[in-house]
C-alpha cells in the first residue's frame, strides 16, 4: 500500500504527515465516532506522543490501539504478537 503525504495544521502550525491511506481512512472514522475534525485527533495525538516518537508512527499506533480496543469491546481477542526482540 503507498504511502500518502498530507498536509495538515496542528495548532496553527502546518506539517506533513506521511501513512498509508487505510491509516487516514481510519483516522476519519475515529474522528467520526468522536464526533471531531480530524485536525483536532491528530493534535491531541501529538499531544500525547512521547518526544522521541515520530508522529507518523503515533499515528498507527494510535489507529492500532484503538482497533484493539474495539475488538476487546466486543468480546473478540487477537493474538499475542510474540516481540522479535524477546527472542
Amino acid at each position: 500500500m503507498a504511502i500518502v503525504k498530507r498536509s495538515v495544521s496542528i495548532t496553527g502550525h502546518p506539517t506533513s504527515i506521511s501513512i498509508e491511506e487505510r491509516f487516514w481512512q481510519c483516522l476519519r472514522e475515529i474522528a467520526s465516532r468522536e464526533e471531531i475534525p480530524l485536525a483536532r485527533l491528530i493534535a491531541r495525538i501529538d499531544a500525547e506522543r512521547g518526544a522521541d516518537a515520530n508522529l507518523s508512527s503515533a499515528i498507527r499506533l494510535f489507529v492500532l490501539e484503538d482497533a484493539l480496543a474495539r475488538c476487546a469491546d466486543d468480546g473478540r481477542e487477537l493474538p499475542a504478537v510474540r516481540n522479535p526482540a524477546d527472542s
